[in-house]
């Protein structure tokens, strides 16, 4: 099957409705495709205990497009897509803001929900952001969770 993939990182502001767009656009063209997934992350006002008044991402360019790429790629082996797209933000963002962004087509809603979930389970872990939290307690480098790993595993069979 001819996949349509599309991996941006980007500081400007996530465009939903041009992504739903093209994810519309994709499944026209496929002819094959019921079913779009799409997930799209918010920054939290409040992490735990802490309020939060801005997060800062930063990235290695080529570097994190590629990661990423690869996670998609492995969830398009593993189930059955049409196509999928991946925005992620970096920079300066404050709670509110929308910080990534998933879509992805499939012939079923059942690919398309887990390689969603797929993505963003390993985007959480895998893709080469670091996350800085500035907030009511300072600043704090911000790591994945055990959750997020543990969410990860299920796919590896761990």
């Amino acid at each position: 099957m001819n996949h349509s993939i599309l991996v941006k990182v980007q500081k400007d502001q996530i465009a939903v409705g041009s992504l739903i767009e093209q994810l519309m656009d994709l499944s026209e063209r496929e002819g094959e495709v019921g079913a779009i997934t799409t997930f799209i992350g918010r920054v939290r006002g409040k992490e735990e205990t802490r309020q939060v008044n801005e997060l800062f991402l930063e990235h290695y360019p080529t570097m994190t497009e590629k990661k990423i790429m690869e996670i998609v790629c492995n969830a398009s082996k593993k189930f059955s897509i049409n196509g999928c797209i991946v925005v992620h933000r970096i920079g300066k963002l404050v709670p509110g803001e929308l910080i990534v962004f998933v879509g992805v087509t499939s012939r079923h809603r059942k690919d398309a929900f887990e390689a969603c979930s797929y993505v963003m389970d390993f985007l959480k872990t895998e893709a080469p952001f670091w996350k800085k939290e500035k907030g009511s307690k300072g600043e704090k480098w911000i790591n994945s969770r055990d959750t997020d790993y543990l969410a990860r595993d299920r796919w590896l069979g761990k």
